[in-house]
C-alpha cells in the first residue's frame, strides 16, 4: 500500500491529474483546459508524448482506421498524406495538437505513475510517481492497454544468442539486411512488419499459430487537391469524416458483433481476397482461418499475402516448441537457425490496471474489486474509487470503428463529473447498483457475441474466457449510454 506523502504540487492539490499523454490523455487535457478546470497536470512515463504511437516504431507501423476518422473531431488535420496514416505522421499530429492547444507546459515527461491511495479525510488522491508524490482531487487514467508487450511462454526464450525484441520495443540499432529473421505471431503488427522485413531479409520465417482473417486495405496517397479542399472547406472534411464513420458503424448495426448473414458475406469477401492474392492451393489452405470472421481482430492489408510468396519467405505452421541459442525448434522437431527473432505477439491488455497499486475507499484495492473480473460503469468509473476515472477502460474497445470516437464520448462523460466537482461537490462516486446494472447489460450482450461463439481464442478474452475488452454494440449505442454522466447513477458528497 502507498503511504501518505507530502504534497509536491504546492499548497493546493491539483484539480485533476491525467495519467498518460496518448490520444486519451491529450483529448482529456484539451477539454479540461477549454473548460477552465485547473490546476491540471499530465504525467507520461515515456520521454515523449504519443502513447502507442510513440512506442510502436517498427517498420510498416500504420493505422488500420482511415486517417480522417482516426483523429480528434475538435483537433482536425486537413492534410493527411495517406488514407491510412503511417506511425510517424500520427505521432507528429499528436505533438502538433498538444502544442497548438498549449498543453506542453502541463505535461511532465519521464514520470511513471506507480499508484495512488484515496485520502478519505482530505478528499484527495495521494499519488506516487518515480519523480515524487502528487496530490490531486481527481485522477483520469489515459494509460490505455497497448503498452505492456506480451511474450509467448516458450522454454529457453532467454537463451537465444542473437537480437530478440518485441515489435513494441523495436531495436533500430540492429541491421536486418541479409539476416535470417524469425517472426512469431500473425496479428496486427505482424501483418504490417512482415512485408517490410521480407524486403531486406536474407530469409524470413513466419511462425503462424492461427491464420487471421484479412480484408483488402485499399490504401492510397491522398491527392493534393483533396488536401486543399479539406483545408479551404472544413464542411467537406467533416462530411468525409461522417461518411467514414457511418461506413464503419454500419458493420455493428448490421450485426458485426454477432454471427449473422453479414458474417458469411464478409467471410466470402475475405476468401476472394485470399484466392486472388494466393494462387497456390497448399499455401492458401494454410492461410484460411477455421473460425468465424470477427472472433479475432479482422486485419486489413494489400501486401501481406504477396510478401508470403516471395522466394525468401517461409510460412511455418507447426507451432514453436522452444527457443535455442541458435534459433527456434518447432513441434515437429525441426530446428530453424536464425540471426534475429521478432515477437509480434501483441499486448497484455489487462496489465495496465493489474500491475498498479490503486487503493480506494476503506482500503479497497482495484485488484480486490476486480477479483471476479474487470468491470466498470460505462467502462469509466468503479464503485469504491471516488473521483477516479478511466478512458478506454473495460469493455470500451472496438473491433469495427475508430476507438477515437469512444474516447471522445468518455471525455465528455468525465468532464461532466469534473464540472460537478468544480461546482462544490467534494466527492463523486458511481453507485454500486448502477455499476451492477450496467455490467449485467454488458454480460447479456456478450453471451452470444461473435467473440464467445466464433470458435476462437483471442486476446479479447481473459484467462477465464471473459471478454472485458470490447464494447458489444455500436459507437452510437455507447454514445447514447455514456456521453452524459447521469448524476442519479452517482453518489455526490
Amino acid at each position: 500500500m502507498i503511504t501518505d506523502v507530502p504534497n509536491e504540487t504546492g499548497p493546493e492539490p491539483l484539480a485533476v491529474l491525467i495519467v498518460g499523454a496518448g490520444f486519451s490523455g491529450l483529448a482529456m487535457a484539451i477539454r479540461c483546459k477549454q473548460a477552465g478546470i485547473a490546476p491540471l497536470r499530465v504525467i507520461e512515463k515515456a520521454d515523449s508524448l504519443g502513447g502507442t504511437w510513440h512506442d510502436n516504431t517498427y517498420p510498416g507501423a500504420a493505422c488500420d482506421v482511415p486517417s480522417h476518422l482516426y483523429s480528434l473531431s475538435f483537433a482536425p488535420k486537413a492534410d493527411w498524406s495517406r488514407m491510412y496514416a503511417p506511425q510517424p505522421e500520427i505521432l507528429a499530429y499528436l505533438r502538433e495538437t498538444a502544442e497548438r492547444h498549449g498543453l506542453m507546459p502541463l505535461i511532465r515527461l519521464g514520470t511513471s505513475f506507480q499508484g495512488a491511495t484515496w485520502d478519505e479525510a482530505g478528499g484527495v488522491w495521494r499519488v506516487a510517481t518515480d519523480r515524487g508524490p502528487i496530490t490531486a482531487r481527481s485522477i483520469v487514467s489515459g494509460m490505455g492497454g497497448l503498452h505492456h508487450p506480451a511474450y509467448p511462454d516458450l522454454p529457453g526464450r532467454d537463451s537465444f544468442a542473437g537480437p530478440a525484441f518485441h515489435t513494441a520495443t523495436w531495436d533500430h540499432a540492429v541491421d536486418l539486411t541479409g539476416k535470417r529473421i524469425g517472426v512469431i505471431g500473425t496479428g496486427a503488427s505482424a501483418i504490417q512488419v512482415v512485408p517490410e522485413l521480407a524486403k531486406v531479409a536474407g530469409h524470413l520465417t513466419l511462425f503462424q499459430r492461427t491464420p487471421p482473417w484479412i480484408m483488402p486495405k485499399n490504401d492510397h496517397a491522398i491527392a493534393e487537391r483533396a488536401k486543399t479542399r479539406y483545408r479551404r472547406l472544413p464542411l467537406i472534411r467533416r462530411l468525409e469524416r461522417a461518411r467514414l464513420f457511418w461506413l464503419h458503424e454500419v458493420r455493428a448495426l448490421l450485426g458485426f458483433t454477432k454471427v449473422s448473414k453479414l458474417t458469411g458475406q464478409a467471410e466470402a469477401l475475405a476468401r476472394r481476397h485470399l484466392a486472388k492474392a494466393v494462387p497456390d492451393k497448399a499455401l492458401r489452405a494454410k492461410l484460411t482461418p477455421n473460425y468465424r470472421l470477427g472472433c479475432k481482430r479482422v486485419l486489413i492489408s494489400d501486401d501481406y499475402y504477396p510478401a508470403l510468396q516471395r522466394p525468401n519467405v517461409t510460412l511455418e505452421t507447426g507451432g514453436v516448441a522452444r527457443v535455442t541459442p541458435t534459433g527456434l525448434v518447432t513441434q515437429d522437431g525441426q530446428a530453424h537457425d536464425l540471426d534475429v527473432i521478432v515477437y509480434a505477439t501483441g499486448f497484455d491488455v489487462t496489465a495496465t490496471f493489474t500491475r498498479m497499486t490503486l487503493v480506494g475507499r476503506s482500503g479497497l484495492t482495484l485488484k480486490q474489486a476486480w477479483s471476479g473480473g474487470m468491470g466498470a460503469y460505462q467502462g469509466i468509473t468503479v464503485a469504491g474509487f471516488p473521483n477516479y476515472f478511466m478512458l478506454l477502460g473495460p469493455n470500451t474497445g472496438l473491433g469495427h470503428n475508430s476507438v477515437v470516437a469512444m474516447i471522445e464520448v468518455q471525455v465528455q462523460h468525465v468532464l461532466d463529473c469534473l464540472k460537478a466537482l468544480r461546482r462544490g461537490t467534494r466527492v463523486i462516486e458511481v453507485r454500486p447498483e448502477a455499476q451492477a446494472r450496467f455490467l449485467d447489460r454488458i454480460r447479456t450482450r456478450l453471451a452470444d457475441s461473435i467473440w464467445q461463439a466464433g470458435g476462437c481464442r483471442s486476446w479479447y478474452l481473459d484467462a477465464e474466457g471473459r471478454n472485458a475488452t470490447l464494447w458489444p454494440d455500436s459507437v452510437m449505442a455507447y454514445r447514447r449510454s455514456a456521453r452524459r454522466a447521469r448524476m442519479a447513477d452517482y453518489r455526490l458528497g
